[in-house]
């Protein structure tokens, strides 16, 4: 059938260069016959032209969206925060809780994703301070391991004097064991721990899965001795995981080049 159309064609097309015979009839015909055929096969221009319509009216709600969400108390407060002063931040909002653990959820949703620069192993954090990090990154959302997760150590400083320790919501060795909805902190030196410090995370190289300077939360109990020379304690998180809304993805490349070599005497 194929085979035959184009034979045919051809043979149309020399009929027409050699001007034997007069064509105008059969391609009058054609059009008629072939021109509804056309219409409903290729793609009527009404039909285009509301597909057009319905993408800009799309965009434009996305956009919207996201002013919206930048213009909210959460995402201003996050963004005015000195802590996160030169972060590259993608905002976003927890779309989803998942299964509780022994001190409430430990993972949540949040609708953005790998279309958006976030990867695997990013900081999480909102205006109150440290959420979690980012555990699995897909195109559209991605679920984040919340900050008291038996999987989350952050490493941390503790104090004005930033002495150094780990806080995880499964106690370290010689710590006490911290109740639900607390971390267990155990300080890497001898330096004093004081109930009301400010602990916030060291930071990681590359700054993942922990970028640095962000809040923990604070000491409220302290114990020394139990075997350790370094003191241990409890820190109360500065993130209620209960009432997560607006929070922000740390994003960002790596460091590619060299840090250039410094010069003392100055």
């Amino acid at each position: 059938m194929a085979l035959a159309a184009v034979a045919l064609s051809v043979l149309v097309l020399l009929l027409d260069v050699s001007g034997a015979v007069d064509l105008d009839p059969a391609r009058r015909f054609a059009a008629a016959g072939l021109g509804p055929l056309e219409r409903a096969v290729g793609p009527r221009e009404d039909e285009v032209s509301r597909l057009r319509a319905e993408t800009t009216r799309l965009s434009a709600r996305l956009a919207d969206a996201e002013r919206e969400l930048a213009d909210t108390a959460q995402a201003r407060a996050l963004l005015a925060d000195p802590a996160v002063d030169g972060m590259p931040l993608v905002l976003a909002r927890v779309v989803a809780v998942g299964d509780p653990g022994p001190a409430g959820p430990e993972r949540v949703t949040i609708d953005v994703g790998t279309r958006d620069g976030v990867e695997a192993d990013r900081t999480v954090l909102c205006a109150d301070g440290l959420v979690g990090r980012v555990e699995r990154a897909g195109p559209w959302t991605s679920d984040v391991l919340l900050l008291g997760a038996a999987e989350v150590t952050v490493g941390v400083r503790v104090g004005t004097a930033g002495t150094l320790g780990e806080a995880s919501g499964t106690a370290q060795p010689g710590a006490p064991v911290a109740d639900p909805g607390t971390l267990s902190l155990a300080l890497l030196d001898t330096a004093p721990l004081r109930r009301g410090a400010t602990v916030r995370t060291l930071g990681s190289p590359g700054g993942r899965p922990f970028a640095p300077g962000v809040r923990v939360g604070v000491v409220t109990r302290v114990r020394s001795g139990a075997g350790r020379l370094a003191a241990t304690g409890v820190v109360t998180p500065a993130v209620d995981p209960g009432t997560l809304d607006v929070v922000g993805v740390v994003v960002g490349a790596s460091r590619s080049r060299p840090r250039p070599a410094a010069t003392g005497g100055r």
